[in-house]
C-alpha cells in the first residue's frame, strides 16, 4: 500500500508541476503589463505572479547598484541589481542582467541615463543567501537577490517587493539581460511508475511466498 500512495502521489504532483509549467510559458509569452504599485504590493505572490512579464519606467539610481553574485551559461560572474525610481513614484529593483568579473567595476559598462523603460519577468525576492552562503551586507557580499535587504543597505525607501529581470538588450552589451532560467525538472512521471512497478513487484513476491508456503504445508 506504500508504494501505491507513493505512486498516486506523484501521479498529482505530476499533474500540479504540468500545470505550472503551462502557467509559467503563457506568463512569460504574454503582453507586458505595468508592474505592481504599492496598493498591489500586499497580493503579490510566487503562486500568482512568479514570472509574469511586466513593464517599469523611471530613473536608474545608478549610485547604488549592487552586484550579486551569479552562475550562468556564460560562466560565473555577478547579476547586476540596480534601483529604478519608476514614473510613479515607487522604486524596483531591476536586475539588468549578467556581468563577468573583468566588468564588476561600473566604469567598464556604460551606465542607463535618463529617463528608461524596462521591460522583464516579475521575479520574487530571495530572502537570506544562497546555497549554504549568507548574504552579508556589511561586507557588500551578496549570494541572493534578497530584495529587502539590498534596499536597506544601499538606503533605498519605498521599494517594491519584488525585482524585474531585465530581457536582453543590445547583442554583446553589459550587462547581459534575457538570461532567466525557465526550466522546470519534470520527473514525477519516471518516479510514479517508479513506485507502481515496486508495488508490483512487491505483490509478486508475497505471491510467490504464499504459493511457496502452501507448497510445505
Amino acid at each position: 500500500m506504500g508504494f501505491l500512495a507513493l505512486g498516486f502521489w506523484q501521479v498529482q504532483r505530476l499533474a500540479w508541476k504540468t500545470e505550472l509549467i503551462a502557467q509559467v510559458d503563457a506568463r512569460v509569452h504574454a503582453a507586458p503589463v505595468p508592474a505592481p504599485g504599492p496598493g498591489q504590493w500586499p497580493g503579490v505572490n510566487r503562486k500568482d505572479d512568479q514570472y509574469r512579464r511586466v513593464t517599469a519606467h523611471g530613473v536608474f539610481l545608478n549610485d547604488r547598484e549592487t552586484l550579486v553574485q551569479a552562475v550562468t551559461d556564460l560562466g560565473g560572474g555577478f547579476w547586476v541589481m540596480t534601483p529604478l525610481r519608476t514614473d510613479r513614484g515607487f522604486v524596483v529593483l531591476v536586475n539588468r542582467g549578467f556581468v563577468p568579473p573583468e566588468r564588476r567595476d561600473p566604469s567598464s559598462r556604460p551606465a542607463p541615463q535618463g529617463a528608461q523603460s524596462v521591460t522583464g519577468l516579475l521575479r520574487i525576492t530571495e530572502p537570506g543567501g544562497g546555497f549554504l552562503r549568507r548574504n552579508d551586507p556589511a561586507a557588500d557580499r551578496w549570494f541572493s537577490r534578497d530584495v529587502s535587504a539590498i534596499a536597506e543597505a544601499e538606503g533605498v525607501t519605498g521599494a517594491a517587493p519584488y525585482f524585474i529581470d531585465a530581457e536582453a538588450g543590445a547583442p554583446n552589451a553589459w550587462p547581459r539581460g534575457g538570461l532567466t532560467v525557465i526550466h522546470f525538472a519534470n520527473s514525477h512521471l519516471i518516479y510514479a511508475l517508479t513506485w507502481f512497478g515496486m508495488a508490483a513487484l512487491t505483490l509478486v513476491g508475497f505471491g510467490v511466498f504464499v504459493r511457496e508456503r502452501r507448497k510445505r504445508a
